[in-house]
């Protein structure tokens, strides 16, 4: 295999997800996007992406629809989860209780073998690699092997820069000694003086972090890994999040900083309806209830009348608070779809249950959100106006490109221009 960008030389590049659901999907987006969009550059680009046996059967039947899929390899890492203490064929976060979630994360950093020998073998070292900002180590093994590393973030900046300056810092166990109280404000690194956040805004795990713990023995090596990576990519939009971007770039020591989000199909970014039969394949799971009925539903209420909620496909809430959402729902007489996933906290002393809300502060929350009050519609304005922005970004349409496909050309840019200089 010729080494070298352009022409008609191949070239590899290689990406290591995360095991968790929203890790995969941008990975893969992302993947289609260089292979899709970018074949005038790399006109004999090939894409890797590692991972464990169960994650890559899942890849697999989500990009079973795309044509390009011959240029998209999906790699097979070996992994026995029983290995690590955890329940048998169980490679990502998908129904895994929260206090086993820290032995998947240690269980990633066993991988590093098989995949620093994937790399060792090849002919030439692939043009680079892109790992996930929880798999740090992939910095030390493209080190070893003669090429770089490039951290890809999938979710935002905002929340990556308070993410990553939380367990590289600590700073509430600052305080704590000093504090008889065990709930307080603090600051946090890489941000202005004038923002503090409490640590009831805190997972208890990151809360009683201090260093020694599990969660803090897996993220703050990863971290330190990811930080000392050749640049980063964050999924997400420069317009969308300048306040975010300039925190992440501060914590990141000014490494470059692609925006090349939102990564989804080009085809759910258009402000059209007919989007059911992309739900399905773009997960690569069929939905519990089918898009088509979905839809009919949401057809025969009028705009902006139907309240969505879902808490992320990781977390959910107690018993009592979801009794309190289900009550506070009925109450308010408002339409509504609402994502469940089976409720946690079922310990009577109420540890990771979190706070107590009642159907009334619901019933309240939902009329502000749903009613037409100014600041009702306040809200609704700023959803739209970031709506408008992400497919600004992404605008392929107008003469001119949208900022996130300027960044995506900027970072192959990079890749091209280090690819040559090695040639």
């Amino acid at each position: 295999m010729e080494r070298g960008g352009g022409g008609g030389r191949e070239e590899h590049i290689v990406m290591l997800p995360f095991m968790a659901q929203g890790h995969l999907i941008p990975f893969l987006a992302l993947a289609n996007k260089l292979i899709n969009n970018y074949s005038h550059s790399f006109p004999r680009l090939k894409i890797t992406i590692a991972t464990t046996p169960l994650n890559a059967r899942y890849l697999r039947s989500a990009n079973n629809h795309n044509n390009d899929d011959i240029h998209i390899h999906i790699l097979e890492l070996p992994f026995n989860s029983s290995d690590h203490g955890l329940p048998s064929n169980t490679e990502n976060t998908e129904a895994l209780p929260l206090n086993q979630m820290v032995n998947l994360f240690h269980s990633s950093k066993s991988l590093q073998p098989s995949f620093q020998r994937f790399i060792q073998d090849a002919a030439t070292p692939p043009l680079c690699i892109i790992s996930d900002v929880f798999m740090g180590w992939a910095t030390e093994v493209a080190q070893s092997c003669s090429t770089k590393n490039i951290t890809f973030t999938t979710g935002g900046a905002y929340g990556t820069a308070a993410y990553l300056s939380l367990w590289k810092h600590l700073p509430h166990r600052r305080l704590h000694s000093d504090n008889n109280d065990h709930d307080y404000y603090f600051r946090l690194p890489g941000f202005p003086d004038s923002y503090t956040f409490h640590t009831t805004q805190l997972h208890h795990f990151l809360r009683n972090a201090d260093g020694t713990d599990s969660w803090s023995k897996f993220f703050q090596p990863q971290i330190a890994h990811s930080l000392n990576s050749s640049g980063w990519l964050c999924n997400t939009a420069e317009d969308i999040e300048p306040f975010g971007l300039h925190a992440l770039r501060k914590i990141t020591n000014q490494l470059p900083l692609w925006c090349i989000g939102p990564l989804l199909p080009s085809n759910m970014m258009v402000t059209c309806r007919n989007h059911s039969r992309l739900i399905g394949k773009h997960t690569g799971r069929e939905p519990g209830v089918s898009p088509e009925k979905c839809l009919q539903w949401l057809d025969s209420h009028s705009e902006n009348s139907v309240l969505y909620i879902s808490f992320g496909s990781q977390n959910t809430i107690s018993p009592l608070q979801m009794m309190a959402l289900a009550m506070g729902l009925e109450d308010s007489k408002r339409a509504f779809i609402w994502v469940i996933r089976p409720p946690v906290g079922f310990d009577l002393k109420g540890e990771g249950v979190g706070s107590i809300i009642s159907k009334e502060e619901v019933k309240k929350v939902i009329e502000m959100v749903m009613g037409t009050e100014e600041e009702a519609e306040e809200m609704k304005r700023k959803a739209y106006k970031i709506g408008e922005l992400m497919r600004a970004a992404v605008n392929v349409n107008e003469s001119q490109k949208g900022s996130s496909l300027k960044a995506m050309d900027d970072f192959v840019a990079a890749l091209l221009s280090n690819s040559q200089a090695h040639a």
